[in-house]
């Protein structure tokens, strides 16, 4: 066991390789995913809430994300989408955590629609240190270490430079699953369609701020997310020079929350032009 300490100790302090075994693990979950993208016709579809699917590709893909994570990183907690929702959620307990979703965009994923991904982040006494989105379908990988620059398949990016939102394009995520908010959401999306040169909602949040983050979307809201779908892509934007917050305008939570990102002049617009003071919070208890 003594022999193990240096290398948990390293796997703590040092966000380059945190983000290695963020990476390792993503790459096994991606290949996995890809091995079965082509039995859709006969894969178990599970219904965990209205329109919320799952199937034994999302369980297998968290379990080989946690065994790489694991044997990398021994001692780490595993907030994950499909085996451990509650682990840590909310807490800034000293420690390794890596906040995981095996697979963003089940629904995609089942009708072979390509926009669907693996999104690991890694954060440390409650900090984010690491992050990696992959896109399954494409192969596209989108990494983050903190103080170290965001980056797309190896290459630096940086958010867009847009301040004109007649120019800007902007992603969203519909409420599909709480349609209870479609009366707060639809208001704001028709001020920001009328404004923007367009809204786009391709249904993986993770790859939607990875978008955001390349300078594809110039901003991107959605009301209510689970900490998996945003983690990683938070730390990528920040990295690359934008701006990631609740509808309210604070920090995000490891925790259910509402998420508004952007360049900073698009965020800031953005979070007028969705009227945050005169919504309630959508963040869930």
């Amino acid at each position: 066991m003594t022999a193990d300490l240096p290398r948990q100790a390293e796997c703590v302090t040092d966000p380059a390789t945190v983000l290695a075994h963020a990476v390792a693990a993503a790459d096994a979950a991606a290949r996995f995913i890809r091995t079965r993208a082509g039995e859709l016709s006969s894969l178990q579809w599970q219904v965990k809430a209205r329109a919320d699917f799952v199937s034994d590709v999302d369980t297998g893909a968290e379990q080989l994300i946690r065994e790489t994570l694991l044997a990398r990183c021994p001692g780490a907690r595993i907030l994950g989408e499909e085996l451990s929702p509650d682990v840590g959620a909310g807490t800034t307990a000293s420690g390794t955590l890596f906040v995981v979703d095996p697979l963003d965009g089940t629904t995609n994923f089942l009708h072979g629609y390509p926009e669907y991904a693996v999104s690991i982040a890694a954060f440390v006494d409650g900090a984010p240190v690491a992050g990696v989105v992959e896109n399954v379908a494409t192969g596209e990988r989108f990494t983050a270490a903190r103080g170290l620059g965001a980056f797309r398949d190896g290459a630096p990016i940086t958010v867009s430079s847009i301040a004109d939102p007649a120019r800007a394009l902007v992603g969203t995520g519909i409420p599909f699953k709480t349609p209870e908010q479609l009366g707060a959401y639809l208001p704001q999306l028709e001020a920001v369609s009328r404004a923007t040169a367009g809204v786009r909602r391709a249904g993986s949040a993770a790859l939607d701020l990875c978008d955001v983050a390349c300078g594809r979307f110039d901003a991107f809201w959605e009301l209510t997310l689970s900490p998996w779908d945003f983690a990683a892509g938070t730390l990528i934007i920040r990295e690359a020079g934008g701006v990631v917050t609740t509808i309210d305008g604070t920090d995000l939570p490891i925790a259910r929350s509402s998420v508004v990102a952007g360049n900073p002049a698009m965020h800031r617009w953005l979070l007028d032009a969705i009227s945050v003071s005169s919504l309630p919070s959508a963040r869930e208890p």
